[in-house]
């Protein structure tokens, strides 16, 4: 029988949303009380607000090596990859996307929308790591194509894509290059300046900021069209009053964030957390990583679940069973959790019907200590052990 749940459970979701730092709770609640009003309006009030805004925005530019003009505020990632990409398409002749095979849900819909529009939409091949494979990228740069979309750091396995090498393309053939780099801020280093991307998304709630808020780097000069027009905010590129007090918290989270690069020579300190949790994970039967072993996350684990005659489980089921053991993960990106199908990232890689339904994501942060994740594993073996004796039922 398996051991009660223990209290309180242990978060192991970053990549669907990770729990807001305190620090940024407090400097949200003082810019709620001190910058409440619209920062369009003229009077003190408003100003103060404008202020607030302005101070966010330079911060979140600073952090990011970005120009703080090219810098539009939006309601969270999903809108800020589809303002670069419908945006762009939108000053733009109708002609090819390519994406890659293991986007986002939010890029895959935002292509959908461009080829409603007249657009020819092209998936690159990945390989079994999910990697971007570069030589069919080369064959896809050529006309018509005029737009590219590819995911930084990839939600469900965790690959890093090759931006710099990817990106070195697209300037090369003279097309625009756009990457959702949603799971990346905050974990390492970033001058937006000078990589040879012209369109970068991310959201806060991936960094311990608030729920609510995004960003999209612009280069200055790349013509980008509204989505949302109305009053004309963030200098004509998205309409409707500015979420003040939301951009105070990515800000602090982004500083927070630099703060322990600063203090580990740029290298994610979560890292050799994730790598002592995953020896730890591999080592018991039935459990594979997923997605590249060297270039991934340094935040995240992907494990495909099989029995003990290597027939793969399903990670959903393994999902609810680490839930009764005090455990909060997730089968693969949370955009898609209510559909029964497996993952289509995992299928993309080349994996059959059945292991595509067999991945089980962990994401970890700063509030997990060394001794939290110690009691990982054995949670782990009691989720397989509880599956396998409701299995012989």
């Amino acid at each position: 029988m398996s051991q009660p749940r223990v209290e309180p459970p242990l978060y192991l979701d970053a990549c669907a949303t990770a729990p807001p730092a305190e620090a940024v709770l407090a400097v949200m609640a003082q810019a709620q009380a001190s910058a409440w009003a619209n920062p369009s309006s003229l009077h003190g009030f408003g100003l103060a607000a404008a202020d607030s805004l302005e101070r966010s925005r330079q911060a979140v530019a600073a952090s990011l090596g970005a120009d703080a003009n090219g810098l539009i505020f939006c309601s969270g990632g999903t809108e800020a990859a589809h303002l670069a990409l419908q945006g762009a398409a939108a000053a733009l002749p109708p002609g090819r996307l390519v994406i890659s095979a293991v986007e986002h849900p939010a890029v895959i819909a935002a292509a959908a929308a461009l080829e409603r529009l007249g657009w020819q939409v092209a998936f690159c091949p990945v390989d079994g790591f999910g990697r971007v494979q570069l030589e069919p990228l080369d064959v896809l740069l050529a006309p018509p194509t005029r737009l590219v979309s590819v995911i930084w750091g990839q939600s469900e396995v965790g690959t890093l894509q090759p931006i710099e090498a990817i990106g070195r393309r697209c300037r090369a053939a003279g097309v625009v290059f756009h990457t959702d780099a949603v799971q990346v801020v905050g974990h390492q280093p970033i001058q937006f300046e000078s990589m040879p991307v012209d369109l970068l998304s991310f959201t806060a709630h991936k960094l311990q900021g608030p729920r609510g808020i995004g960003v999209l780097l612009c280069r200055p000069d790349l013509e980008l069209l509204p989505l949302l027009a109305g009053g004309g905010q963030e200098a004509g590129r998205r309409a409707g009053t500015e979420p003040v007090v939301l951009a105070a918290g990515l800000a602090e989270a982004l500083r927070l964030c630099d703060q322990r690069l600063l203090a580990n020579g740029g290298i994610d300190p979560i890292e050799a957390r994730r790598d002592r949790l995953a020896a730890a994970l591999l080592a018991l039967p039935g459990l594979s990583l997923s997605g590249c072993p060297q270039r991934r996350l340094p935040h995240h684990i992907s494990l495909l679940v099989a029995d003990d005659q290597g027939r793969p489980l399903s990670g959903r089921r393994l999902v609810q069973a680490l839930w009764r053991q005090g455990l909060a993960v997730s089968s693969g990106t949370a955009c898609q959790q209510g559909q029964a199908r497996g993952s289509a990232v995992l299928a993309a890689m080349g994996y059959s019907p059945e292991q595509a339904s067999s991945g089980v994501r962990l994401s970890i942060g700063p509030w997990l200590s060394d001794q939290d994740l110690a009691t990982v594993p054995a949670a782990f073996e009691r989720a397989q052990q509880a599956m396998a004796t409701d299995f012989s039922r």
